[in-house]
């Protein structure tokens, strides 16, 4: 486990948020409802101490979804863009800082995949496709 300190935003830039404190697992999950939320193969979410987050800007546009079944699992996101956003588990033990919506390199790297067993079908790993440093001309 190592301490982060980062900052992120939604894609309007209407939201910021800042989380200070220890990492306890960078990981990409594959589970259905990650799938869903992210609609894509897996979300790369990073799990923190929820005293160490904050909202800078715009909490007034976060939405929240959790979903009833779940003891852990939510979403948050911005209701204007849409971006997904972090959030404070049902269980209130973790924020689960999706990846993707940091400002900067929080200086840790993924550890694991979970939820394997989920894995979408059509998955195809980063490794196995053509590389393009950019959109490719046809």
């Amino acid at each position: 486990m190592k301490s982060i300190d980062v900052t992120g935003s939604c894609l309007c830039g209407e939201i910021s948020y800042r989380y200070t404190g220890v990492a306890k697992v960078f990981q990409y999950c594959h589970c259905s409802r990650c799938r869903k939320f992210t609609g894509s193969a897996h979300a790369s979410n990073i799990i923190g101490d929820p005293n160490g987050f904050e909202w800078n800007s715009g909490e007034e546009l976060v939405g929240r979804y959790e979903l009833p079944e779940a003891n852990h699992f939510a979403t948050c996101f911005c209701k204007n863009c849409g971006s997904s956003l972090p959030w404070i588990t049902q269980s209130k033990r973790g924020v689960v800082i999706p990846a993707g919506t940091l400002d900067v390199d929080p200086g840790i790297r993924p550890q694991h995949n979970i939820f394997c067993n989920n894995k979408a079908p059509w998955y195809v790993g980063f490794d196995d496709l053509k590389k393009y440093e950019e959109l490719p001309v046809k």
